[in-house]
């Protein structure tokens, strides 16, 4: 495994990132458990999480990880520890005002039941799900400050937040004497590229490491039409939507046809090359058996040489940095 660092932190992690949100509603606790020690194993250190995942109820899947870390063997103090805060937990209490987003309130409150549910004492990188456009800045870092006095995080991190409320954030961190975000979890993969607009930009720019969801937009990227033709599963729900826009399939198509001539996977590939990109930490992998792990850790040995990302470019062409992307 190979490792690096997070932002422009001090802190080394691994350059594939565990994502959890099948533990629980598609993958038993058990299993579960069975892919964290593999991962483990393997040498990936950096475990992701969300306060809401885990299907019904909300909360299982912080709880599946808290029980594997209860099991010993240093298990927690070998992972970096992210979770997220922003949604509801209790469908019940939806409409009540103070259960969601970043208020202070619902931050202390979402923490310290991260935490229990976690069975752990502190939270390495605690992120926000969501930007959140009526709670005010200055409040979330308050929050935040306070939490990193008490020992109950170390670092902050943000999801799907666009390049200027990373801009604002961290300025108004700045301001404060505040450390500022230190990553930025967002959708980037081959075939979505609007993130080099201005989310990776913004992120360099502050120090922050990105750290790609949906690597495989959904399993389009993983050999969709090859699974298809072989009797596999076929694309659903948004991933279907996805395959039927215009030139869609004709682009998943030129990309298995260009990597089944050079016998790859076009899955390791889709990860292999998230990898070479400007300021990409490593990408959430989130897998459902032990042997999809096992796809992924091969990723990182994978090497693209320069012919084989400019035909990648070629098929999926990115948009570039904004103005250049929309303007001269």
């Amino acid at each position: 495994m190979e490792y690096t660092q997070l932002g422009r932190t001090g802190l080394k992690v691994s350059r594939l990132v565990l994502g959890t949100m099948n533990f629980g509603p598609h993958t038993t606790e058990a299993d579960s458990h069975a892919i964290m020690d593999a991962a483990l194993d393997a040498g990936i250190n950096y475990f992701d999480t969300a306060n809401t995942y885990g299907g019904d109820p909300r909360g299982r899947t912080e709880e599946i990880i808290g029980n594997w870390f209860a099991k010993g063997g240093d298990r927690r103090d070998k992972v970096v520890l992210a979770t997220k805060v922003y949604g509801s937990m209790d469908p019940s209490r939806e409409d009540w005002p103070n259960h969601t987003k970043l208020s202070a309130l619902n931050i202390r409150r979402s923490v310290d039941a991260s935490l229990q549910r976690l069975q752990t004492d502190h939270l390495d990188i605690y992120q926000f799900h969501h930007i959140d456009r009526a709670t005010p800045v200055e409040e979330i870092w308050q929050a935040v400050d306070t939490l990193v006095q008490q020992g109950k995080i170390l670092y902050a991190g943000s999801s799907n937040f666009p390049g200027w409320k990373i801009a604002q954030t961290n300025e108004r961190a700045r301001q404060k004497g505040s450390y500022g975000l230190v990553s930025e979890q967002c959708l980037y993969n081959l075939f979505e590229r609007r993130a080099e607009m201005e989310i990776i930009p913004a992120a360099i720019e502050y120090g922050l490491g990105v750290i790609p969801w949906s690597p495989l937009h959904g399993g389009l990227l993983g050999g969709m039409i090859r699974k298809e033709a072989e009797g596999g599963r076929r694309a659903g729900g948004l991933t279907a939507d996805r395959l039927a826009a215009p030139g869609a399939r004709e682009q998943i198509q030129a990309y298995e046809d260009l990597l089944a001539k050079q016998g790859l996977d076009p899955a390791e590939v889709a990860l292999a090359w998230l990898l070479t990109q400007p300021g990409i930490t490593g990408p959430i992998v989130g897998p459902r058996t032990a042997e999809q792990l096992e796809g992924a850790l091969r990723a990182v040995e994978l090497e693209l040489d320069a012919e084989l990302l400019a035909s990648l470019d070629g098929i999926f062409p990115g948009p570039g940095a904004t103005p250049e992307a929309f303007a001269w």
